[in-house]
């Protein structure tokens, strides 16, 4: 019977599905995050979010400045343009100064944002739409 030992940093590492990173409340961070995995900001980050997989900024949080990152979920305030691959959901305590970009957005009741919106397109897409024109009875 053949005995397999996993390695010391495959129980450190966990895979990066469930890998889940976490700015506390009370901290100040100014930089950039890049990376794959989970992250949750529940303190104040200054800078550019650039991932694959999921953001929270949590209930209270802060962050100023470009996000990219799957799944986005705002809880507390964003000052700054979100790109998502997938889904954005602005919660009701949620508030964003700045442009969305995403397949689909999910905005709570209560929610505040200011900016643009583009969800629902496939890249490049959006360019496609036939504007009309007046005039125009081939409609």
């Amino acid at each position: 019977m053949a005995y397999q030992r996993k390695s010391a940093q495959a129980d450190q590492f966990p895979s990066s599905e469930n890998r889940e990173s976490l700015i506390a409340p009370g901290l100040t961070i100014e930089g950039k995050i890049k990376g794959t995995g989970h992250v949750r900001i529940a303190g104040r980050f200054k800078g550019e979010v650039s991932m694959k997989g999921d953001l929270t900024i949590e209930q209270g949080a802060h962050i100023s400045g470009e996000i990219r990152a799957e799944n986005i979920v705002v809880r507390g305030e964003v000052e700054g343009h979100i790109h998502a691959t997938a889904r954005v959901e602005l919660s009701e305590s949620g508030v964003l100064t700045g442009d969305v970009k995403a397949s689909s957005l999910t905005v709570a009741a209560g929610s505040r944002m200011r900016g643009k919106v583009e969800f629902g397109w496939d890249e490049g897409e959006a360019h496609k739409i036939v504007p009309i024109v007046d005039g125009d009875s081939s409609l």
